[in-house]
């Protein structure tokens, strides 16, 4: 593990990514503890059983579409939204057997059931839409969540099993079965901070503030309110992520030290951030400053991919954090939180993306990440009270 890396000074030299990464690699590890190790099998679990669910479904929809008047529906659905909630539009056996698959995926993600269904339905590319619209039979594949994947595997309505290149859009139409990332996480973000002070960690809801209001000045800290940090823009790097992916779905866990000493991490949502190499300008707020007890905090920047457990997540970090006890000052909390990440997460799956140490309430500026995967542009914002 590196050691933390400063954003307390927005200078020029805060434009270039760090040359310190929190990447790690196998020869660099030490032995899993017992929790570490339950939760790298859990992860892989939670895989193994998401996926499996996403290729019966695929093979499942792909049978289906044999019937030519659910296949005209669901080809009109398809090229008129970007995402099409299957189960929702399906019937009879079809039906069952995508409700199954969803129960199944909600299960293994650690959710409750009354989550919904989760599975959804896209056209694997735009530059497919034509030859869908031309009545070409389509092919069904489950989405892959692994950036190293190398080929896809696709099913005609007859059963048979098509090898695609994962890098190399298909010209034949492809239908592609994946989880609602963001129905996902939004009820994994609920998951996440209940299990967590379950297992004795400070965790709060997220601050819903319309931060298009005009900016306080110094003056306004004497009214009744709170200090934050927000967003102005953030930008992920473009990794060239296989054709098959759909958009990505980013959360970012802020961990520092309580106002009663304990370790705290607030889970933030970030709907927004869904393709790399795009810069976003969310006005969202990271940090509330009232929640800490010190004038820095740390955020780890994860990736919803369909294969994350937020009960086992949340066990894990809790593990991990429960031991760090204040000593009257700030102690970076970051690489706790990704030791406390199985270590698979590191290889095949994006589900880390970057973390930012030591963020205070006065940083003001752009900062790199770590890892040098994304950037931010904080301010101070303070939000008065009505």
């Amino acid at each position: 593990m590196s050691s933390d890396s400063s954003i307390s000074s927005p200078s020029a030299s805060a434009h270039t990514p760090s040359t310190t990464s929190p990447t790690r690699r196998s020869s660099d590890l030490p032995a899993p503890a017992p929790a570490a190790a339950r939760a790298a099998h859990a992860h892989s679990a939670t895989a193994s059983a998401v996926t499996s669910a996403q290729d019966r479904a695929a093979r499942a929809i792909a049978r289906s579409l044999g019937d030519a008047s659910w296949n005209t529906r669901l080809r009109t659905a398809a090229l008129n939204a970007h995402e099409v909630p299957v189960t929702q539009r399906a019937d009879g056996t079809l039906k069952s057997q995508l409700t199954a698959a969803d129960r199944q995926i909600a299960q293994a993600k650690g959710l409750d059931a009354k989550t919904g269904p989760l599975l959804q339905l896209r056209l694997g590319d735009t530059s497919m839409r034509a030859a869908l619209a031309a009545g070409t039979a389509p092919w069904v594949a489950a989405a892959v969540s692994d950036d190293d994947a190398t080929t896809v595997t696709a099913y005609d309505n007859r059963g048979r099993a098509h090898r695609l290149d994962a890098r190399t859009t298909p010209a034949h139409p492809v239908y592609v079965v994946d989880v609602d990332s963001s129905k996902a996480l939004a009820a994994g973000m609920d998951v996440l901070r209940a299990e967590l002070v379950k297992d004795g960690v400070r965790s709060a809801a997220p601050v819903a503030v319309d931060t298009a209001r005009t900016a306080a000045t110094p003056k306004a800290a004497a009214t009744a309110g709170y200090w934050t940090t927000k967003i102005t823009a953030v930008e992920l790097s473009d990794d060239e992520e296989p054709w098959i992916k759909g958009a990505a779905e980013i959360y970012t866990l802020v961990s520092g030290f309580g106002q009663d000493g304990k370790v705290r991490v607030d889970p933030v949502d970030m709907p927004y951030l869904d393709y790399d190499g795009t810069v976003y300008k969310p006005n969202q707020i990271l940090v509330n400053w009232s929640n800490y007890k010190y004038n820095l905090a740390d955020a780890v920047m994860m990736e919803e991919d369909g294969s994350t457990n937020y009960r086992d997540l949340a066990k894990a970090i809790a593990t991990a954090l429960l031991t760090i006890t204040d000593q009257g000052t700030y102690i970076p909390l970051v690489n706790a939180i990704l030791d406390a990440i199985p270590d698979d997460w590191w290889t095949d799956d994006p589900d880390y993306v970057d973390s930012w140490y030591t963020l205070a309430q006065s940083n003001q500026g752009t900062y790199y990440g770590a890892r040098g995967n994304g950037w931010m542009t904080v301010e101070p914002y303070f939000v008065e009270q009505f």
